[in-house]
């Protein structure tokens, strides 16, 4: 089939898309709807707050850089739980994997200073793991398990360390296996949960692998702070098991606290999570008042296949809350972060009434709507418990109460206004690295500090402080743009499923209009619209691509608007030969596909066609990586003429790299007076990212090579713009993948990232709009 690439019938495109913003399940309506009547999808969240009312990001600091002299880089560290020293100066963090505490100076909180760790092994044995730690006073509460794995004979200690030379002055047996700790508001008293975990791995008599009993039961243990560390004693608080019977909680005779709390009147909420309890505790007497049953909840509109599509028509049907973290609002009401640890976790967060155990709100689908809207959908946790609420903290911000929940597989915090506990108010979300779960506010300065417990040096993303600070005051200091950058509108009640953009183009009609596609990372194959006019930049169409009339499945590392109101997609193959072209009417069916020719197909590895840009008659491809018969460092550039079904190919020569494990290779390609546009990136991120750039090629004069046994001539180029600069300016952890750009028919410059699907990836998407291209390019 020929396709004539400069059919005048642009319009098409923008009707496809509109009628695909209609969901399958309104299908019908949709065909008959004029297209100029259905309307695009629309945000029901309003992201854009006034400095003075939003957290600020003003750094991320990877604690691999914290780690002693001579320690390889790739060693594992992480920071899961923090305190602050009472100047607020700093951040003190447990490090379980590397079996340490660490110290970050952020006195400047623009410029972390990394302040040294101390190693568990110095005070007791190899195998001790911090669990939590509190600051009160001069000294910081290391809590220490030292159950080895034994989990039949738990234990455990807290190690009191004064901070200003960092010695440990004392150490307080604490007769289990412990997990978090808290500190009374008077600073008179410690409450730590001593969990005495089970093994996931044992199976008890007529039991399941990991199933309870596993005793010894768990228990609170309280100690008073009164006097030096040596004067302070402990108050063991055992739990009533016929109470927690009668209040319905699974397995009572062999309890798990999980997570403690005190409120201003000195009493203790603690969750027993695989019990899908919570209890109150007095502090003062070491009585329980309280003990009630979490309750089950059933969730509609969320994703429970993991099949490689977001598809939020699922649902969850009376599963236990299974609390982890808990905070007090005020004093008579608590929230809970509903993560599931054994049988359950609702994907969300509840409030209750401390004092009846009622719910008086849960947040439903919201949560999960919110990692969906914002790009941080993780597909692979679809089945489990997805996004995994597991952190969460109480403060107050301009006099609001205000919850702080954490998505430990979504890597992101929400911020909500408790003001009204029936009815709590979204206000923003702040993107984290991988596993937040402390989370810390520090109201005597406006900082929030987010410690994240996934470590991957492979993928060299890494475990992080992440920092935040509220108000007008550190404004200035703000991350640009601040997040989120992209959303994606409601349809139907839900928003439109995305993530791992690798493309970009932009609009032949709509000057305020861009495309963009998922790859593979999601299923199957649709083309996105764009809206660049709004702020944040608005997924307002999502277009299937059909062959035969049934869904397919690409991975689409690049996508051209054809001016007939069509695509040109280029996609990538797991190997050579499944690299093509795939032509797409307006309607989203495949016309056509133009497998790479064959001995060029044969010198590929697993990196392809990575962007394609249509000009007049010509389809001008970027293909990644070196052919197998190219120079080390010459890659390709191809243009396809569909009338004749010809390629010619031209050399170009990437920048170099010396980092193990590196490479450097294509990502993007576009057109613009007469010269090509191409993205060249590295395959590092963070701290170590040297290569994020766009450089402009001549459009060649004269023809190019048609063989892959003939050597290209190399197109020489120049730098049009570094885009490192502009990726560290979010303050975040750079991303690897800024796969695609794009000049839209305003005159502006924007990029976005791919994401990856949140795999070996924090799974913030950066989308830059880096004003008029002829200001923001150079060369």
């Amino acid at each position: 089939m020929t396709v004539n690439l400069t059919r005048t019938a642009a319009v098409a495109t923008a009707a496809a898309l509109m009628l695909a913003a209609c969901s399958s399940n309104n299908q019908q309506e949709s065909r008959e709807t004029p297209a100029q009547d259905v309307p695009k999808a629309s945000s029901p969240v309003d992201f854009n707050l006034p400095a003075a009312e939003r957290y600020h990001r003003t750094a991320t600091y990877p604690v691999y850089l914290n780690r002693p002299e001579g320690e390889p880089v790739e060693t594992e560290t992480v920071a899961e739980i923090s305190t602050v020293t009472p100047d607020g100066n700093t951040v003190i963090y447990t490090d379980a994997a590397a079996k340490r505490i660490g110290f970050v100076d952020v006195r400047d909180p623009a410029k972390p200073v990394g302040a040294g760790t101390l190693s568990l092994a110095e005070l007791g044995h190899a195998d001790d793991q911090p669990t939590s730690v509190a600051a009160v006073g001069d000294f910081v509460l290391v809590v220490v398990d030292t159950t080895g794995g034994n989990f039949a004979q738990p234990s455990g200690r807290v190690d009191i360390v004064r901070i200003s030379d960092r010695t440990r002055v004392h150490s307080i047996d604490l007769g289990g296996q412990p997990d978090s700790i808290a500190i009374s508001a008077d600073g008179s008293f410690a409450a730590i949960a001593m969990e005495n975990q089970r093994d996931e791995e044992f199976t008890p008599p007529g039991g399941e692998e990991g199933d309870l009993p596993q005793p010894p039961t768990g228990f609170v243990q309280l100690i008073d702070l009164a006097g030096v560390p040596t004067a302070w004693k402990t108050r063991k608080v055992d739990f009533d098991v016929e109470a927690a019977r009668t209040a319905g909680l699974d397995t009572p005779e062999d309890l798990e606290p999980e997570y403690v709390s005190i409120n201003s009147r000195g009493q203790v909420a603690v969750t027993l999570q695989e019990n899908n309890g919570v209890a109150i505790i007095d502090g003062r007497t070491g009585e329980v008042s309280k003990i009630f049953s979490a309750g089950t909840q059933s969730v509609e509109g969320v994703d429970t296949a993991e099949d490689g599509a977001i598809d939020q028509t699922g649902s969850i049907k009376d599963k236990p809350r299974e609390p982890d973290a808990i905070g007090w609002i005020g004093d008579d009401h608590v929230a809970t972060a509903n993560e599931g640890d054994w049988k359950g976790g609702t994907r969300g967060w509840t409030i209750f009434d401390a004092n009846s155990g009622d719910v008086v709100w849960d947040a439903g689908n919201t949560f999960e709507q919110l990692a969906v809207r914002t790009g941080l959908h993780t597909e692979s946790r679809a089945e489990a418990k997805g996004p995994e609420p597991e952190g969460l903290a109480i403060t107050s911000i301009g006099g609001k109460p205000t919850a702080l929940v954490a998505s430990e597989r979504s890597n992101f915090v929400a911020v909500y206004d408790v003001s009204d506990v029936t009815a709590p108010q979204f206000r923003q979300i702040l993107p984290t690295t991988p596993g937040p779960e402390g989370v810390l506010p520090i109201p005597s300065r406006n900082l929030l500090v987010i410690a994240s417990e996934a470590d991957d040096a492979e993928a060299r993303v890494r475990a992080s402080v992440n920092i935040y600070g509220y108000g007008d005051q550190y404004s200035a200091a703000a991350g640009k743009p601040q997040f989120p950058s992209i959303v994606s509108g409601d349809v139907d009640g839900a928003p439109i499923g995305w993530g791992a953009l690798g493309a970009l183009s932009a609009d032949p009609t709509d000057q305020n209009r861009l495309y963009t596609a998922t790859d593979n990372a999601y299923g199957p194959a649709r083309i996105l619209g764009i809206d660049t006019s709004q702020t944040p930049a608005l997924i307002d169409t999502q277009l299937p691509i059909t062959e035969n009339g049934q869904p397919v499945t690409l991975d689409t590392e690049g996508v051209s608007a054809r001016p007939d109101g069509g695509f040109v997609l280029a996609v990538e193959g797991e190997e050579g030969p499944g690299n093509e072209l795939v032509f797409v009417g307006a309607d989203g069916g495949i016309e056509k596909r133009v497998p790479l020719p064959d001995d060029i197909a044969a010198g590929l590895g697993g990196q392809g066609l990575e962007g394609v840009a249509v000009e007049g008659d010509s389809v001008w491809v970027a293909v990644q990586r070196e052919l197998k018969s190219d120079p080390k460092g010459v890659v390709r550039i191809g243009r396809y003429t569909p009338d004749g079904d010809s390629w010619e190919w031209f050399g170009y020569q990437l920048d170099s790299t010396d980092v193990d494990g590196d490479w450097i290779g294509l990502s993007e390609i576009a057109v613009r007076d007469g010269s090509l546009l191409v993205l060249e990136r590295d395959k590092l991120n963070g701290p170590d990212a040297r290569v994020k750039a766009i450089y402009r090629v001549a459009i060649p004069t004269s023809g190019g090579v048609t063989s892959a046994a003939d050597a290209p001539a190399v197109l020489p180029k120049t730098l049009a713009r570094d885009l490192l600069p502009d990726l560290q300016a979010t303050n975040g952890f750079v991303q690897e993948k800024v796969e695609g750009f794009a000049i839209a028919g305003n005159g502006n410059l924007y990029v976005v990232t791919d994401n990856d699907g949140l795999d070996d990836a924090n799974g913030e998407t950066v989308f830059l709009d880096l004003g008029p291209a002829g200001q923001a390019l150079h060369g």
